[in-house]
């Protein structure tokens, strides 16, 4: 009986690791609000696009990703949408979880799901407010969101 019990501890304790994961991806996404949007960037503080946020929170948390900068303003033919399903798994759409974004006809931004007022928000590094910005995931984003992934896991 003694291991049932202590593979329903380890159930419960993995999935409470996983939820304060999820809080530590947003949290370190949060602390790259204001940074300014530079393409192909890294640097908190400096300067960062959307993919570069994505590696940044990932390295903050220990996570190895694929680093790649030799992609286009506008990536096309499916480059991002690959890049990141060679990386990181699939999941349903949550706080913490990476979105994709088809911003014209091709999969081309992603940010950050977060527990945002009371709702569900999009921390990205935007082209068009020109930084890092949290704001609502409201049905214009909706609309454009392709799928969504997970950091859980990534890079072991």
């Amino acid at each position: 009986m003694l291991p049932r019990i202590n593979l329903i501890y380890e159930t419960f304790l993995f999935r409470d690791m996983m939820e304060n994961f999820e809080d530590k991806i947003v949290e370190a996404a949060r602390g790259w609000l204001g940074t300014k949007f530079h393409h192909q960037g890294r640097m908190k503080n400096v300067g960062v696009d959307c993919i570069g946020l994505i590696v940044g929170v990932a390295k903050e948390l220990g996570i190895a990703v694929e680093d790649r900068n030799d992609y286009a303003r506008e990536p096309r033919n499916g480059e991002l949408e690959k890049a990141l399903g060679a990386n990181l798994s699939e999941c349903e759409i949550a706080h913490g979880a990476v979105a994709l974004f088809r911003i014209e006809k091709e999969p081309q931004h992603v940010g950050i799901i977060s527990k945002y007022k009371n709702g569900l928000g999009l921390i990205h590094a935007y082209a068009q407010t020109r930084k890092v910005v949290e704001h609502s995931f409201d049905e214009c984003w909706q609309k454009r969101l392709v799928k969504t992934f997970s950091l859980a896991g990534a890079g072991k």
